[in-house]
């Protein structure tokens, strides 16, 4: 899964300095999955509050389960995105996305969603070839 890189922004790469609200523009039109399911957990992060909100719904195709892996894998993308929103990612499977706030008081409860313990229980039999 790639980006839908314009002209312009190639351009501003082969330069040298990237702006980067247009690179998280071309994430956005790029992976739109991605970007939807991200920007909606943040939406109820905010609405709701707690330490965090994740998606437990696997993606409803390939092409978008491949913008969620595309989002998530690029340490690139994945940055643009928590400077953009705001927060903290975290990813335990192909479809298991929170989002944490910025704010210490939650670092254990990140540091929980993470760990190897957390990563043995949320697998399953169905989740084996995602």
């Amino acid at each position: 899964m790639s980006l839908d890189v314009s002209p312009a922004l190639l351009e501003q790469a082969e330069r040298g300095e990237v702006d980067e609200a247009e690179f998280v523009d071309c994430v956005r039109t790029s992976l739109p999955f991605a970007w939807e399911m991200i920007s909606s957990l943040v939406a109820r992060l905010k609405v709701d509050g707690g330490p965090f909100a994740d998606n437990q719904t696997p993606p409803p195709d390939e092409q978008a389960r491949g913008q969620l892996l595309r989002a998530l894998a690029s340490d690139a993308i994945r940055g643009a995105l928590q400077r953009h929103f705001g927060v903290r990612l975290a990813f335990q499977n192909c479809h298991r996305v929170a989002v944490f706030p910025l704010d210490p008081s939650v670092d254990e409860r990140l540091a929980r969603f993470t760990s190897v313990r957390a990563q043995l229980l949320n697998q399953s039999p169905e989740l084996r070839d995602c």
